[in-house]
């Protein structure tokens, strides 16, 4: 090559930056084992238009090989001391910043013998564009000291920094020094100023400075309307937008209309969004990448998931962000199938899903109809290699927890190697949904030794399974856990404490928490004492803290009233809990519901009045549920009143013809009144129809082990010792004196049909 220098000059302006790069590298000297034997003869020009390609390009290999031709050619080059050339140093900088290098950046910066303004904005910039905001502050730092006059760049990379790491404070020193140095009205630092204010949730300064700027530019209203859209001020960014566009100095780009799309789907105005559909549309902006990814979300935002879909479509080449984005929206709203087919189009385009994708199709898979397609998901994520990914598998937990898989839900937390507290929290959330309090405590041992940040979250599913079962050893613990980690101050798991202590009994340290509280206590605090007193039959107590909070002026919920009308319920306070149930509303516009009636039920029922409980259960504006009936049954049989027992029990099995409860309890009422007929008659249609009484089940914790024991349950390993020694106990009762409530066998053999009752049954009662 005769004349290398104008040759890669013209390539260069002529914009063909990689045949100017391929020109360099044809070269003999271009390789690094010959540049220091046989240096081209390249001037300060072409390296500087060569870095520049390197820097547009964002090819940092190619970068550094043209920084090592340089510092090779320094020392023969026509243009000595090429390596210390300020310019070159600062193009260097440049170029390795854009191509994600702020390391490099800052060597050559720092081996630079001299520096100007521009050096210090390229090192400074190289650092903000690349995630080092911090470090970027520390330059711009240093270049004030060492006197240098911070140009409009360096002021604009500088606020940058402040956005990232949501620095208002030093954003501020920032622009009062913009405003000293006199470059406040540079449009560079005022963009970035609006940028950072909005970001940073202080949208007004950040449009009062928009307003200020004389001249706005394409990034002035992308700006403003970004931060508008980001901060929730969304009819705001519509009207900036709209006002950008009837001013018409400037066309929007695909930046504007992202934020805009972004604006109408949060408010859920897919109306505006097809007018500003119809304006990308205009602008042959609607199959642009980023515009088109915006436009699909919107759409689906605002359920129109047909629309979505469409424009999502029409993306020329949709990378897999688009791909998760419509993915998800089907997903989102339940449409698996159609989730599906959009991710196998996906693989099929040649895009390789990520865990977005595919913790998006886990969460479409909701009930045991969608556990097959979560397992052939499962089997997916495992051949794609994301089964190592915790967030991941973290949703794959859940998705069997929701599909009723818990057996799975459990492989899948033993399998996850670190495991972290939403894992905990899942597989505890997991396990307290499927009825299994039991295993909350078991994991919840495990969880307190090896994981040392719990949540209010665990310890809530903790004490939620405590309350269950009763287990007043653990709540303690988790009280002393809540202590430890600073925790105790949370008022809700304050709150679910007083609740937990209530119910396993513990009044006293319910009332000594409620105490401590003090100021932070709310409606809920006063609830859940109220109510723990209520069920425990101190009503006296539970009314008296009624009226202490009515006095503070603090508005009772819907809570509060169960608690005072099971109060009244339990020591036969009729005419108060009447009084209370009355003023719910008119006072306090809290409108009954089903279980504030049933409170009214029990009260009426457990005092014996049980045509008065009957009429209000039909006077009410909702069908009664179980609990009413089950309520009026049990004081049936109480109260020995055999019409109103069946009354109650055929409304129960009107409601759930297979409820065991209902069919003993009424067997109950005539057993107890001696109508033996209608006892052997019931018994004998629970056999026909499948019936059972559903078994017994107890608990007790033995050496540090929770010990769960069912009615007939032969699976313990120490089953047959147990039986053994519940024989001796019962021998040893009945030697004590003790004799069953009924003689079943020989009421039934006296008194009824011999046809209603066979021998087997005889046996089953005898």
């Amino acid at each position: 090559m005769q004349n290398p220098n104008g040759t890669i000059l013209q390539l260069y302006h002529a914009g063909r930056l990689a045949a100017a790069l391929r020109a360099f590298e044809s070269l003999p000297s271009s390789s690094p084992a010959s540049a220091a034997a046989a240096p081209a003869p390249l001037t300060a020009a072409t390296y500087a238009a060569l870095v520049s390609a390197c820097s547009r390009l964002r090819s940092l290999p190619q970068g550094r090989r043209v920084h090592r031709h340089l510092v090779a050619s320094s020392s023969s080059s026509p243009d000595a001391q090429l390596a210390g050339n300020t310019v070159l140093g600062n193009h260097l900088i440049t170029m390795y910043g854009r191509c994600a290098a702020p390391d490099s950046a800052r060597q050559v910066f720092d081996e630079m013998p001299a520096r100007n303004p521009v050096s210090w904005a390229s090192v400074i910039a190289a650092h903000v564009q690349n995630g080092r905001a911090g470090d970027a502050l520390g330059l711009f730092s240093s270049m004030l000291r060492s006197g240098t006059a911070a140009d409009q760049f360096a002021l604009g990379s500088a606020v940058r920094a402040c956005t990232e790491l949501g620095d208002v404070g030093t954003g501020r020193q920032v622009h009062a020094h913009a405003l000293k140095s006199e470059r406040g009205s540079d449009l560079i630092v005022q963009n970035a100023l609006v940028t950072m204010y909005s970001k940073n949730g202080l949208v007004d300064d950040g449009f009062m400075l928009f307003e200020r700027i004389k001249d706005k530019d394409l990034i002035s209203w992308g700006s403003i309307i970004a931060g508008f859209a980001q901060q929730g001020f969304e009819m705001e960014a519509l009207q900036v937008f709209r006002e950008m566009i009837v001013e018409g100095s400037h066309h929007p780009n695909e930046f504007h209309f992202g934020s805009a799309f972004r604006a109408c789907g949060a408010v859920g105005s897919w109306e505006y969004g097809e007018q500003i559909h119809g304006l990308s549309i205009k602008y042959r902006l609607d199959r642009d990448l980023y515009a088109g990814c915006s436009l699909s979300d919107m759409y689906a935002r605002c359920k129109n998931l047909d629309s979505a879909r469409v424009a999502f479509y029409r993306i020329e080449a949709p990378d897999l962000v688009s791909w998760n984005s419509i993915v998800n929206a089907y997903s989102v709203e339940g449409l698996l199938s159609e989730a599906l087919v959009l991710f196998s189009e996906m693989r099929d385009s040649g895009l390789r899903p990520d865990g977005i994708t595919v913790r998006g199709l886990l969460c479409a898979c909701v009930g045991r109809d969608a556990l097959y397609h979560g397992r052939l998901i499962h089997s997916c994520l495992v051949k794609l290699g994301l089964d190592g990914d915790v967030s991941v598998c973290n949703s794959l937990l859940s998705m069997y927890a929701r599909c009723s898989d818990l057996p799975s839900a459990m492989d899948v937390f033993h399998e996850i190697k670190d495991q972290d507290v939403v894992t905990w929290n899942s597989i505890l959330t997991a396990c307290a949904q499927h009825n299994h309090p039991e295993e909350v405590l078991k994991l919840f041992s495990l969880l307190n030794k090896s994981e040392p940040s719990l949540d209010r979250i665990s310890l809530n599913n903790v004490l939620s399974a405590s309350a269950e079962l009763g287990y007043f050893e653990m709540v303690k613990q988790v009280h002393a856990y809540a202590f430890k980690a600073g925790l105790v101050d949370d008022r809700m798991l304050s709150n679910t404490l007083i609740d937990t202590y209530a119910k396993c009994g513990s009044l006293d340290d319910a009332m000594r928490l409620f105490e401590i509280m003090g100021n932070n206590r709310d409606v809920f605090s006063w609830s859940s004492l109220i109510v723990g007193y209520a069920q425990f039959g101190y009503a006296k107590e539970a009314l008296d803290l009624f009226s202490r909070m009515r006095s503070l002026g603090i508005r009772p919920n819907h809570v509060t009233f169960i608690g005072v009308l099971t109060a009244c319920s339990r020591v036969g306070f009729v005419n108060e809990g009447c009084y209370y149930y009355s003023i719910m509303e008119p006072e306090y516009g809290i409108v009954p519901t089903r279980e504030h009636c049933s409170c009214i039920v029990d009260l009426l029922a457990r005092a014996g009045k049980l045509t008065e409980a009957a009429n209000f259960i039909d006077q009410m504006p909702f069908e009664p549920d179980i609990i009413m009936w089950k309520t009026l049954l049990a004081a049936s049989k109480m109260h020995n009143d055999m019409e109103m027992g069946k009354r109650a029990a055929e409304g129960i099995l009107n409601i759930d013809p297979s409820h065991s409860a209902a069919y003993v309890l009424l067997c109950n009422i005539y057993a107890a009144s001696g109508n033996w007929n209608e006892f052997a008659r019931l018994k004998k249609a629970m056999r026909t129809s499948g019936v059972k009484k559903s078994p017994g089940k107890s608990w007790v914790k033995l050496k540090g082990e929770l010990k769960v024991f069912i009615v007939e349950d032969r699976s313990h390993p120490e089953s047959e010792e147990i039986y053994a020694m519940l024989e001796l106990i019962g021998m040893e009762m009945i030697k004590a004196g003790y004799v069953p409530k009924h003689s079943w066998k020989h009421a039934i053999v006296d008194h009824i049909d011999s046809d209603l009752f066979n021998e087997e049954m005889l046996a089953e009662y005898g």
